[in-house]
């Protein structure tokens, strides 16, 4: 069944991307197993539900003389560069590129995904304390705050002929681009702003 493999490495190749590597290996079939030959070219197909990664199957089909089908069973191994932290590292520490690395793993196992870009993982910040070697999730990093609930913010409202800076505190915490609400301290309204850097919200005119 070698065009069950083919078809299945495939499919695999085209569900994770020409950046990992992706092997496959068939199981055993039952060898009492009798088949009538096909006299047409043969069909595969993916079951419903088949995984692309670890343990799967592969259906086959005939369609004449004698219709018939089996399902081969498959096993598919995914291998990738994925972001590891290259030491421990507490909560709350903004990343580097010397704090992590790539390292080749087996994608199959990240079930709660993983991080494939360094520039995408450098200044962000980590959720928790994590150990020396842990395969990033997205689950694991935040973008880091430039503005805190409580802080006092500077309030920059501007068009093309005017910028007016203003003293606010924020009434919430704030990445790049994150919209937040602040209070203005001289007229003591609320208005709505964007994060601009750290300390500075954007507000329209």
């Amino acid at each position: 069944m070698t065009s069950a493999g083919a078809f299945l490495g495939h499919q695999a190749r085209a569900h994770h991307g020409d950046h990992v590597d992706v092997r496959i290996s068939r199981g055993s079939l039952d060898p009492r197993l009798r088949l009538r030959a096909c006299d047409t070219t043969l069909e595969t197909f993916l079951p419903a539900g088949a995984r692309m990664t670890g343990h799967t199957t592969v259906g086959v089909r005939c369609t004449a003389p004698s219709p018939w089908s089996l399902f081969v069973p498959m096993q598919v191994v995914v291998r990738g560069e994925v972001v590891v932290l290259e030491r421990a590292l507490p909560r709350g520490t903004l990343l580097s590129q010397n704090d992590i690395r790539l390292e080749l793993r087996d994608l199959g196992n990240m079930h709660s995904g993983y991080l494939t870009d360094p520039a995408e993982v450098t200044n962000m910040v980590l959720r928790r304390a994590l150990p020396a070697g842990t395969a990033l999730s997205p689950q694991m990093v935040e973008p880091q705050r430039l503005v805190q609930r409580g802080q006092k913010v500077t309030l920059v409202a501007q068009n093309t002929d005017l910028s007016v800076r203003m003293e606010g505190q924020a009434l919430a915490d704030g990445a790049h681009g994150d919209r937040v609400q602040v209070r203005n301290l001289s007229s003591r309204r609320i208005v709505e702003g964007r994060v601009l850097s750290a300390g500075v919200v954007g507000v329209n005119m």
